[in-house]
């Protein structure tokens, strides 16, 4: 068995996963009020709920602040598909021509936990809901995806090559955290 949810005393139902990645048990808190265990291999489940169980002050701490950042964030309307697609399509384009990047593919999708991403092989996907946001966070997100198809990572690095580009990379990026995707499943995908 991977996975199994767990009811614990003071905190509620809590996801416990087996993760191949991990290496470490790690807690992670989603909106609106999700809860995983990744239990790296040679942990039993069990270990694993004594270990949650150690961590319900963090626990709950935690889930109080994404209920407060959630309370405080901007929720976004409903897209209409074929318009959103080309018009982040079209500015990708424009973006990267201007500036010389090169990616192998992009793709709009509603994404429920990011806004964009790209692979290693410099696909870039694109989150729909990106159209909510003001002209200036859409480009901020695309550029933020296009650098990734130079610097692979979030080291000083890329956010020096990012302000090339926006002039002021970190704010704009807690700007973009003021905003909620959508409702998100559980546990997200």
């Amino acid at each position: 068995m991977w996975s199994k949810k767990i009811n614990l005393p003071n905190i509620g139902p809590v996801l416990f996963e087996k993760s191949q990645r991990a290496k470490h048990i790690n807690i992670s808190v989603k909106p609106p009020s999700a809860i995983r265990v990744a239990i790296p291999k040679g942990i039993s489940f069990e270990r694993a709920k004594k270990f949650a169980q150690t961590k319900e002050i963090w626990i709950k701490r935690t889930l109080n602040k994404v209920q407060q950042h959630l309370n405080s964030s901007i929720k976004l309307n409903p897209v209409k598909k074929n318009n959103a697609k080309i018009f982040l399509l079209r500015r990708l384009e424009e973006i990267a021509q201007e500036h010389g990047f090169i990616y192998n593919k992009a793709t709009v999708r509603n994404q429920k936990t990011r806004w964009g991403s790209c692979s290693g092989k410099n696909n870039l996907s694109l989150n729909i809901q990106l159209i909510n946001l003001p002209h200036e966070l859409i480009d901020y997100v695309i550029f933020h995806e296009l650098v990734h198809t130079k610097v692979k990572n979030h080291s000083p690095v890329f956010w020096k090559k990012l302000d090339e580009f926006v002039g002021n990379a970190k704010s704009l990026n807690k700007e973009l955290k003021q905003y909620i995707l959508c409702e998100l499943s559980p546990y997200g995908t």
